[in-house]
């Protein structure tokens, strides 16, 4: 999964500012045929007080075939479900492929179900992982997981049919989802043995110490900060403390704007974390961090769509020249 984070900093639903304590995650459909993920912002971070819009409306996410946008933070109060679920609940939108039309609200027109189910089991695979990550870090399972449908007949949604008119079309629907979603959650036990030096990571809500049988985490260290992790083996072994596998966060990184400064310099349970890909930062400009490998034309190319649009990457950063480096943070332009 390849989650971005680019706060819709304009919506009404973000500057309300209402906190939550998520207890489930709600999952919607767009009924807009073939608008990816990466779309949605340019057509909601718009202000319905300013007359920008014609809807009060925000989501957590959007997911579609290749990655995931995340435009709310994950504890933001958003504007998904039109019932008692906003309060409870992290909703996301799974984005429906172009080729088909709608009528009478949520019948599909249309729709070649042979030739989209590549588009779906990619974007079903990605709402999966989605589901995961947020299950990890708020102590949630596939149990806590409705779609907008089963949230009206419970009461706390309004009557939208998503995602079952769309679901049962591919042979699924939100049991076959939910047991998905159980079955990945069982065969990740640990789904951060993969991070390593140079990674970007937070820690999970749920964490209460740095390993077993150590100090209290400080709250600013959780809320205020991403981390970057500087160390994972000592004297060429892995780190264990508490009998857990542990990393050591060097590198402290704002959550808001993205300046990277002096780390804890503590050695953190892998488990006790999370990767980020990708943070806002005050001027709304996603960012990108430097992989092994990496060139501005080979970064422009994979996240703009043409290598030609180096030289813009290069302002936006105040490059002198096209020198990067693993871990470095690059903003990008849109």
């Amino acid at each position: 999964m390849k989650l971005y984070t680019k706060y819709m900093t304009r919506n009404d639903c973000y500057t309300a500012g209402r906190k939550i304590t998520p207890k489930g995650i709600m999952v919607h459909s767009t009924a807009v045929p073939g608008v990816m993920a990466a779309e949605w912002f340019s057509r909601w971070n718009k202000s319905y007080k300013a007359g920008e819009i014609n809807r009060q409306v925000c989501v957590h996410a959007f997911v579609d075939d290749k990655e995931v946008w995340q435009y709310l933070p994950w504890d933001h109060r958003g504007w998904h479900a039109g019932g008692a679920a906003n309060n409870t609940h992290i909703g996301f939108e799974i984005c429906e492929p172009a080729g088909f039309s709608y009528k009478s609200g949520s019948v599909m027109v249309g729709y070649d179900a042979a030739k989209q189910e590549d588009y779906f089991r990619k974007a079903w695979q990605n709402a999966v992982e989605l589901c995961v990550m947020l299950c990890k870090k708020y102590g949630l399972n596939e149990n806590d997981i409705i779609c907008h449908s089963e949230g009206y007949k419970l009461g706390i949604a309004s009557n939208h049919a998503e995602v079952m008119h769309w679901f049962p079309k591919h042979g699924e629907n939100m049991d076959t989802f939910r047991k998905a979603v159980k079955k990945a959650l069982e065969n990740s036990t640990d789904i951060n043995t993969d991070i390593g030096i140079g990674d970007m990571v937070e820690f999970k809500v749920s964490v209460k110490n740095y390993y077993p049988g150590s100090v209290e985490v400080p709250t600013w260290v959780k809320n205020d900060y991403y981390h970057r992790v500087t160390q994972t083996l000592y004297k060429g072994k892995p780190v264990i403390k508490g009998g857990k596998e542990c990393v050591l966060l060097g590198k402290k990184v704002k959550k808001s704007g993205g300046q990277e400064i002096a780390g804890i310099n503590t050695w953190v349970a892998k488990e006790n974390l999370v990767i980020v890909n990708s943070i806002p930062d005050n001027k709304g400009n996603r960012t990108y961090t430097v992989q092994k490998g990496d060139t501005l034309w080979r970064i422009a190319e994979k996240e703009l769509g043409r290598g030609t649009r180096y030289p813009e990457i290069k302002k936006l950063n105040g490059l002198t020249s096209d020198t990067i480096y693993p871990g470095q943070v690059l903003k990008l332009p849109e």
